[in-house]
């Protein structure tokens, strides 16, 4: 990727890199592992929801809890997270905790993406507010864990949770909440926790 890196600006390098993610996605949600009757997305409804999740604009086509697997609600998960965060901010945040040099090239296009005044010290910022942004979701996470726990169980409240926390915090809308009826969204916790007793029963 080097000798091709040095002829991309560094705007060209994050579209590239939105660009790609977005695709990854996609494919990965149009495998049948992907969806809970087997069958997978079509590929329209696997991109479209790629770019929802990587743009973090929160428009589906498809329920997220009911349509998608375990699995394909991981991939959007992680599609949200990288694109809340920045393609180039977690791709060098990655390769600085794995100790892999990063380029002049890279630590350009972390300093456009964030819009830094200044190229020093910009590894050492994309660590800090990748570090920042996951304590920030678990703290959400655990805030909400015990609301949906006891309704939903152990493993799903969890699961729901961290899900919830990560999709808020990166402004993205992508809820599980399907369960209580397709596309209902959190509205049936708006009165929480006034309304828990009721909700259990």
């Amino acid at each position: 990727m080097g000798r091709v890196e040095r002829h991309l600006s560094t705007s060209r390098i994050i579209s590239i890199g939105f660009t790609a993610l977005i695709l990854l996605g996609a494919l990965l949600l149009a495998l049948p592992v992907s969806t809970r009757d087997g069958e997978g997305a079509s590929f329209s409804d696997a991109l479209f929801t790629s770019v929802s999740a990587v743009c973090v604009t929160g428009l589906v086509v498809r329920d997220t809890v009911s349509y998608w697997s375990g699995f394909g609600q991981a991939v959007l998960l992680a599609l949200i997270q990288i694109g809340g965060m920045g393609v180039v901010t977690a791709a060098v945040a990655l390769f600085a905790l794995t100790g892999r040099r990063v380029s002049l090239k890279q630590r350009a296009a972390v300093q456009e993406a964030l819009s830094a005044h200044a190229a020093s010290g910009i590894v050492r910022l994309a660590g800090t507010i990748i570090c920042a942004a996951l304590v920030i979701e678990l703290t959400g996470a655990a805030v909400m864990a015990p609301v949906l726990c006891g309704r939903y169980g152990l493993r799903a409240g969890l699961w729901y949770s961290l899900f919830h926390a990560v999709s808020a915090f990166c402004n993205a809308g992508f809820d599980l909440m399907g369960r209580e009826g397709a596309f209902s969204s959190l509205t049936a916790f708006a009165a929480q926790p006034k309304r828990e007793s009721s909700l259990k029963e």
